[in-house]
């Protein structure tokens, strides 16, 4: 955050450079009031540009197996533009290279979600996934394995055939 700090001054300041410029070229013809107003747009176009470009950012550095299976996309009132093209600011990925079966009930799949948010470090939570049942839980010490035929407890959550996470883990 502190380098994008950094580059968002520096964005301003390239910006009232052009404006300098500008007047320089027209031999001072051009209004001070410029300056300020090219460091202000500079500043909110790099802003809004990383903004947009987080999420593709962020997906180009995932390791190869680790696969997005949920974006969020946001508005804001205070950023009006996101009301036409909403920003994806959070995302969920698995990783679907290192996930585990379960030696019991084969059925059942130990898979790690990474939770991803602009300007958050990323969070990794462990999660099991019945691939016969469509459900997901998350993998704690309380957790209760169920054998291949048993009913499943309240901690777990149901999902959808089509989830992302039952079509890339169960379809091996």
């Amino acid at each position: 955050m502190l380098w994008e700090l950094i580059a968002t001054i520096f964005a301003g300041l390239g910006a009232a450079g052009v404006a300098l410029g500008l007047r320089f070229i027209s031999r001072q013809r051009l209004p001070r009031w410029l300056i300020p107003v090219f460091a202000a747009v500079g500043m909110l176009s790099f802003q809004i540009h990383s903004e947009y470009n987080w999420y593709s950012h962020q997906t180009s550095l995932l390791p190869e197996g680790v696969a997005v299976v949920k974006t969020i996309e946001q508005t804001a009132p205070w950023r009006p533009w996101s009301y036409f093209f909403p920003q994806t600011l959070r995302f969920i990925a698995a990783d679907v290279a290192n996930a585990a079966v379960n030696q019991r009930n084969s059925a059942l799949v130990l898979v790690d979600l990474y939770f991803f948010e602009r300007r958050m470090s990323a969070k990794r939570v462990p999660q099991v996934v019945h691939c016969q049942q469509m459900a997901q839980a998350d993998f704690t010490e309380n957790l209760q394995i169920p054998t291949a035929d048993e009913a499943l407890s309240a901690q777990w959550r149901p999902l959808s055939a089509t989830d992302p996470i039952i079509t890339l883990l169960c379809a091996k």
